[in-house]
């Protein structure tokens, strides 16, 4: 089954009660968040307490991607904030299996994400305490970046992997993802489509939630 989570970073963050209003009526599945510190990535955003003010607002759950160096530090004030699913990256976590054991046990889903140049086969011997796998599609920082097609590839790589291995891990990507490639993304075996600037970028979000969706379930037919 194909998921939509529209990625409030690219709505008006002066107004983010009006981007959930649009991802609810748009019939998303998630909404993502994204966290970052100015230190992994370029850029600074959302804390604790804009999540937690966002879980009041919204029926749907919160996917909250902690773009972040030390996510240890941090797991329990976004689960406690309202994350449902909690993901952290490969290329910050020492203790990676420590982290996404944590994120279980707090009552969120536990996720990774993997760079563009990070390969694949880095997460072999985590996939079994994973819900989700995360592919950035564009290195991470801002919106609005195209996308990188060789994580397709990856993509591909990844769902080899886990059908391998006959691990519940579903996957997601994240990045320029837009209609026009969604059917070439879904056919790699990720389920989870993250869209910011092409959601919230179009004269209709809500309605391009939907052709979103139409395009990525475009490969079953």
């Amino acid at each position: 089954m194909i998921e939509i989570a529209p990625s409030i970073l690219a709505a008006d963050l002066a107004d983010l009660a009006g981007a959930l209003a649009i991802a609810e009526a748009g019939g998303a599945d998630l909404v993502h968040v994204d966290v970052m510190d100015g230190h992994f990535v370029p850029n600074l955003t959302i804390g604790p307490p804009v999540v937690a003010a966002l879980a009041r607002r919204t029926r749907l759950p919160l996917d909250v991607h902690l773009m972040v160096e030390a996510p240890e530090r941090l797991l329990d004030a976004y689960l406690a904030a309202g994350a449902a699913r909690l993901t952290v990256h490969q290329e910050t976590a020492v203790h990676l299996d420590r982290l996404l054991a944590a994120i279980r046990a707090g009552g969120a889903r536990a996720g990774v994400a993997i760079n563009p140049a990070t390969p694949v086969e880095t997460l072999v011997d985590v996939l079994h305490a994973c819900d989700f796998v995360l592919l950035m599609s564009v290195n991470p920082g801002f919106a609005g970046q195209a996308f990188l097609p060789h994580v397709l590839d990856k993509a591909r790589r990844l769902a080899t992997l886990v059908a391998e291995r006959r691990v519940p891990v579903t996957l997601a990507l994240d990045g320029g993802v837009s209609a026009a490639n969604a059917a070439a993304i879904a056919r790699t075996g990720v389920t989870t489509l993250i869209a910011g600037s092409s959601v919230y970028g179009a004269p209709d979000p809500a309605a391009a939630i939907g052709a979103l969706r139409r395009a990525a379930e475009e490969k079953q037919r």
